[in-house]
């Protein structure tokens, strides 16, 4: 995640007008925002969280870091990304690699390596990919493969085929 230089100074500078109805301490409610803009993913700003007492759901804190407005404004929400899954071999064994990459930069978004290819892994992939950056908005450049059209349709997330041109970032 690219660093954010407006959330260099003290946790006072996070303002919290956006907040409705006070289920959680407003200072635990910036520590959250500041751990999870720090880099912290959200699972972990949670556990954090959940140590003060305060047990919150990811999607909670996600919408924290939205709705505060200090999520950094380059790299984290890409257009387009290019996905895709492949067999290789490691000490006589096979591995499925799965990868997520942002086809207009060439950055590595997410990587996985499984044992087996299933449509639950597939899905847990985009769960993780869809934690650690903004992609809900993003189209998904897959191949022909189930398991990737699967995950993407049970998150609700927008796909189409391609099989060259954007995906050849992923391919590589």
């Amino acid at each position: 995640m690219p660093e954010n230089t407006r959330l260099g100074g003290s946790i006072d500078q996070i303002d919290l007008e956006f907040v409705e109805r006070e289920a959680t301490p407003r200072l635990l409610m910036k520590l959250g925002i500041q751990l999870h803009l720090a880099g912290l993913s959200l699972s972990n700003t949670v556990s954090v969280l959940d140590i003060f007492g305060a047990e919150r759901a990811r999607s909670t804190v996600h919408n924290w870091v939205h709705k505060a407005d200090l999520q950094p404004e380059t790299g984290c929400s890409p257009d387009h990304v290019a996905v895709d899954e492949t067999v290789i071999r490691l000490n006589n064994e096979q591995y499925w690699l799965y990868a997520a990459v942002d086809p207009d930069t060439n950055e590595l978004l997410h990587t996985k390596l499984e044992p087996t290819r299933t449509n639950v892994i597939a899905r847990a992939f985009f769960a993780e990919l869809r934690e650690k950056h903004d992609v809900d908005d993003a189209v998904f450049l897959i191949d022909g493969a189930a398991p990737l059209k699967d995950a993407c349709q049970r998150h609700g997330l927008d796909f189409r085929y391609e099989r060259h041109g954007n995906r050849n970032s992923v391919e590589r």
